[in-house]
C-alpha cells in the first residue's frame, strides 16, 4: 500500500550508502526551552548507540523505580545510530539513584542532569541536529552540488518517513485491520496506530500537492503555519507580505493530521481544500470518518520543510558529510530521498528522529 511518495525536484543526482555504522547517523535533540533548575522531574540528556528510545526508557524506569508512565520523552531516535535525547522522570517520593549507572553496558553516556516543574512531552523539542555520512556516493559533482543548493533554499516536502508506516508499510496495514475489527488493544498501539492512520493521509495529500506542483504555495483559504511553531492561521488571500514571509521560510503551507474540527465540517471543507485535494480526502474518508470517531482533534502540520543551518562537505575518501537541523517531527528521509537513491548499509533501525 505505501509506494515511494513524489519527488518536487525530479529523479535523485546519484547514489549512497547510509549508516554504514551508528556514527554515520548522528542526531542530537534541541529542547528549546529553560529548565527550571527545580522541581519534582528530574530531565536526564543521554547519549545513547545501537539502543532505540523505549529499550532505554525501559533501563531508566529499572534505575528509577519509576514506571513508564512516569517518564517523559519529546521523540523517538533511531537504533542503528549515535543520539542525544532528553528524558523528565518523575521522582517524587522516590529516592534518587546514581544516574551514571545506566552507563554499566557501554551503549549510554550520561551527558546531563537537571530538574524542571513538568513532565517531559511528545514533540515539545524545538529540533533535531543531523550529522549524516553518505558513503560511496556516485553521481555527477556539479549536479550534486545544485540539487543541495535547491534543498538548502528551497526545502521539500515533509513526508512523513517509512519508520511511521512500519517495515513494508505493516504498521499501517496493521492499523487498518484494528480500525475495521473493532478490537480492544494496548494504550501503546493505540497511539502507534493512530499515528501511522493520520500520517497516511498527510502524505496522501502532500503528494496530491507535489504531483500538481502546488505543495510549496501559498493559496486563497490555505491554511498557514508559523515556522518552527504550532501556531496557523488561515490565508483569506495571500498578499505581498504573505508571499514574502513564505519564500524567507517564516510560513508555510499547512496539511491536516486529520480528526475533529467544525471548521472542516462538510459544509467548510471545500472552502480550506481545493478540488483535488477533496478528492483525497474523499478516498480517505474511512480513515478520516474513523479518527473522528474516535476522539481525535485536528492538528495542522507544515508542508514544507526547510533544513536549518545546512551545510555538507565532499571528502577525500569520497564521502559526504551533512549537516542540517530539522524542526521536532521531520524526518531526514524526506530530504534524502530528494537528493540520491540511498540503501542502508546496515540493516537495523528505521531513518530519521521525531
Amino acid at each position: 500500500m505505501i509506494t515511494a511518495w513524489p519527488r518536487a525536484w525530479g529523479s535523485p543526482c546519484g547514489s549512497a550508502l547510509i549508516r554504514c555504522s551508528p556514527e554515520d547517523f548522528c542526531v542530537s535533540e534541541q529542547l528549546g526551552f529553560e529548565l527550571s533548575g527545580t522541581g519534582e522531574h528530574r530531565f536526564l540528556y543521554l547519549q545513547k548507540r545501537q539502543l532505540n528510545s523505549m529499550q532505554l526508557l525501559q533501563r531508566v524506569s529499572d534505575l528509577s523505580g519509576a514506571a513508564q508512565r512516569d517518564i517523559g520523552i519529546s521523540g523517538l531516535k533511531d537504533r542503528n545510530a549515535v543520539t542525544r535525547q532528553w528524558f523528565s522522570v518523575g521522582m517524587a517520593g522516590r529516592a534518587e539513584p546514581y544516574w551514571r549507572s545506566l552507563e554499566s553496558e557501554g551503549d549510554v553516556q550520561v551527558l546531563e542532569v537537571s530538574r524542571h516543574l513538568r513532565k517531559l512531552r511528545r514533540g515539545v523539542h524545538r529540533a533535531n541536529h543531523f550529522t549524516l555520512v553518505l558513503r560511496e556516493l556516485s553521481g555527477e559533482r556539479c549536479a550534486l552540488e545544485r540539487r543541495l543548493q535547491i534543498l538548502r533554499d528551497d526545502g521539500v516536502p515533509n513526508y512523513f518517513g517509512e519508520q511511521r508506516f512500519g517495515r513494508n508499510g505493516s504498521t499501517l496495514e496493521q492499523a487498518q485491520r484494528w480500525m475495521h475489527s473493532g478490537r480492544r488493544i494496548s494504550r501503546e498501539k493505540r497511539s502507534l496506530y493512530f499515528s501511522a492512520l493520520r500520517a497516511y493521509v498527510f502524505n496522501r495529500l502532500l503528494a496530491d500537492g507535489v504531483e500538481n506542483g502546488g505543495w510549496n504555495k501559498i493559496q486563497s483559504g490555505n491554511v498557514c503555519v508559523l515556522n518552527g511553531t504550532r501556531s496557523f492561521f488561515t490565508c483569506d488571500e495571500p498578499d505581498d507580505d504573505i508571499r514574502s514571509r513564505a519564500s524567507r521560510g517564516d510560513i508555510h503551507p499547512g496539511l491536516p493530521l486529520w480528526g475533529r474540527s467544525p471548521s472542516l465540517s462538510p459544509g467548510c471543507a471545500d472552502v480550506v481544500f481545493d478540488g483535488s485535494q477533496m478528492e483525497c480526502l474523499a478516498e480517505c474518508h474511512k480513515i478520516c470518518g474513523f479518527l473522528e470517531e474516535s476522539g481525535l482533534d485536528l492538528a495542522w502540520r507544515p508542508a514544507r520543510m526547510v533544513p536549518d543551518d545546512f551545510c555538507w562537505q565532499f571528502c577525500d575518501d569520497g564521502s559526504l558529510r551533512l549537516n542540517f537541523a530539522l524542526g521536532a517531527g521531520s524526518y531526514a528521509t524526506a530530504l534524502l530521498a530528494e537528493f540520491v537513491h540511498y540503501k542502508e548499509g546496515h540493516t537495523h533501525g528505521g531513518i530519521g528522529s521525531e
